[in-house]
């Protein structure tokens, strides 16, 4: 039987303060757990069977949960490598869609996204189980963007997707860059926007049908760095 302390520290862990405080972060599901220990993160308890229903935020807990260690990574990634290509989410609020966009991230072979402060925490347990395990291999850094964005070079490709942009398809697109997707409801806030050097539209088809308003921010990220990788690697991506 899982004990009352232990029962209370994997509780604290919901809130984001309970994170902070402890340095640690939630993980349920064999697949999650497993993506996490096979990439070295530091598996501190680990809940099975019967006990996961008195501890899981799942409404339909899958028989393991782990508690890990948040990580302080390794590699120095304060602004993006000037020879790759990086996402930065101007606040993200939703985690599914965080958790979604850091899984697109891995299936594209994108290892560090940069969020601003006001996105939602990455390893709060909801974000956590929509990457799938994904949080294991991406890297997720949090920090002021407009400052980040004014130290890269004047030559950096910023990417932003806007209203007004050039349509993606007939852009001529970089290797490397930092791609910015905006909040929810707001989309890309007017300080960052101006400082976008390549401005890209994700048009709707057939051209003229009325549509909705916009696309989903993940789905909107998932198209991006599908169009980037295709113009890199081919169509054998």
């Amino acid at each position: 039987m899982i004990s009352k302390n232990k029962t209370k520290l994997i509780r604290s862990l919901e809130t984001k303060k309970g994170r902070e405080k402890a340095g640690l972060f939630v993980a349920e599901g064999p697949k999650v757990v497993g993506d996490l220990k096979a990439a070295g993160f530091q598996l501190r308890e680990l809940v099975t069977d019967d006990d996961v229903r008195h501890v899981s935020f799942l409404q339909h807990p899958q028989g393991i949960l782990g508690v890990f260690e948040i990580p302080e990574y390794k590699v120095d990634r304060s602004v993006p490598d000037a020879g790759s290509l990086s996402l930065a989410l101007d606040d993200v609020q939703d985690p599914g869609n965080l958790g979604t966009i850091i899984r697109i991230a891995d299936w594209f072979g994108i290892e560090d996204i940069y969020c601003s402060l006001h996105t939602v925490d990455c390893w709060s347990p909801k974000v956590v189980q929509a990457t799938m395990g994904s949080i294991a291999r991406v890297r997720v850094h949090y920090q002021p963007l407009v400052e980040l964005i004014k130290q890269l070079p004047e030559s950096f490709p910023v990417y932003g997707t806007v209203l007004d942009g050039t349509n993606i398809y007939d852009e001529k697109l970089s290797e490397n860059g930092l791609i910015i997707m905006g909040n929810e409801g707001n989309g890309i806030s007017e300080e960052i926007k101006s400082l976008i050097n390549r401005r890209l539209l994700i048009p709707n088809y057939p051209a003229g049908r009325k549509t909705g308003d916009s696309l989903n921010v993940a789905v909107a990220t998932a198209v991006v760095c599908a169009e980037f990788r295709r113009r890199k690697y081919g169509t054998n991506i």
